[in-house]
């Protein structure tokens, strides 16, 4: 984020380092529900679930004392489903360390009222999901109406002046001829943009993936163009949040098909609903909290799967040296412009 205190950003990248070094996860994504409020083509998430085993809000401090992650997602499923998702931010963000918050959400839910209260409990960040810069996003969210009610909220929080707000776009074989409209948008409204890649793990559709030449030269075409942009606006004007390292790793994805060396376990994992550990929300074997070091044993050492790019692992699979100089440089570079 552009606005982020310099004191928080050095705490960040500090408490990210040890706990790279002593093996501890740097980023936890805690699915506050199953539940949501779309039926999205490319997510394994949609409707109404059985929310009867939810953690509790203060349930959440167990875990928090446990992993001690420097930064927490708090997703879901939609988590504005749960009335009490404030209670769970501010668990989460009580404790004597607290973490880098983010809200990932389809913004189905949010208002003005909302956002302001989710700010003053701790949210540091919200990822708002944006597939394509009008209403087809209605069709890929099997929501009708949602892009109407973003395209009028957006701008109007943004208006507010907190920076916090960051589209995520996930890049798919119907969208790619949208990346830089996409980045457009979030230019209008007034907020930041980061990209991610499909996967075809969550569903096992493959129609999502890119993957023909035609698909691919889009891909490099559209990524040309974002770097391209992202040069001539360095830095006070930089609202696409992707470091370049990223990007050309997304191309490497698809063109490969896939990405090894996931460290998913190790690196970051996911707190399911009900309170079990898995490695990541794609891979399905739960351990309690307690059992963590063995996850990182049975799993993540012999860990083969290369089937997803999404946004956490993509910065997770670089090198401590790699991660730590370019969060260094961004931080630094991202305050003083905003000086």
């Amino acid at each position: 984020m552009r606005k982020v205190p310099l004191a928080q950003s050095l705490r960040i990248i500090g408490r990210g380092s040890l706990n790279w070094l002593a093996e501890r996860p740097i980023v936890v994504s805690f699915e506050v529900t199953d539940a949501c409020t779309c039926w999205c083509k490319h997510c394994d998430h949609g409707g109404p679930r059985d929310e009867s085993r939810n953690l509790e809000p203060g349930e959440y401090a167990r875990y928090m004392e446990s992993l001690r992650p420097c930064v927490v997602q708090i997703s879901g499923g939609e988590p504005l489903m749960r009335d009490d998702v404030v209670e769970i931010v501010r668990t989460i963000k009580g404790g004597p360390r607290p973490p880098y918050a983010i809200l990932v959400s389809n913004w189905s839910l949010m208002n003005q009222q909302k956002y302001l209260a989710l700010r003053e409990a701790g949210v540091d960040q919200f990822s708002v999901s944006l597939d394509f810069p009008d209403e087809r996003h209605d069709d890929f969210r099997v929501h009708p109406g949602l892009y109407r009610h973003l395209s009028r909220l957006i701008p109007r929080l943004a208006l507010l002046g907190h920076d916090d707000i960051v589209l995520n776009s996930c890049i798919t074989s119907e969208n790619v001829a949208e990346i830089n409209a996409l980045a457009d948008t979030a230019r209008a409204w007034g907020v930041n943009l980061c990209y991610s890649a499909y996967s075809a793990r969550r569903t096992g559709c493959r129609d999502y993936f890119l993957d023909t030449p035609a698909q691919l030269r889009q891909l490099n075409e559209q990524l040309n163009r974002v770097e391209t942009r992202r040069a001539e606006a360095a830095p006070r004007a930089n609202w696409i949040v992707n470091a370049p390292s990223t990007l050309d790793a997304t191309r490497d994805y698809f063109a490969r098909g896939g990405m090894p060396g996931c460290k998913a376990g190790l690196r970051f994992l996911v707190v399911t609903a009900d309170g079990a550990l898995q490695p990541c929300s794609m891979q399905f074997r739960r351990y309690p909290l307690e059992d963590r070091d063995r996850m990182v044993r049975e799993f993540t050492s012999g860990n083969h799967c290369d089937e997803c790019y999404v946004s956490i692992r993509s910065y997770l699979d670089k090198s401590f040296t790699q991660l730590l100089g370019e969060n260094v440089r961004g931080f630094l570079a991202l305050n003083s412009a905003g000086k």
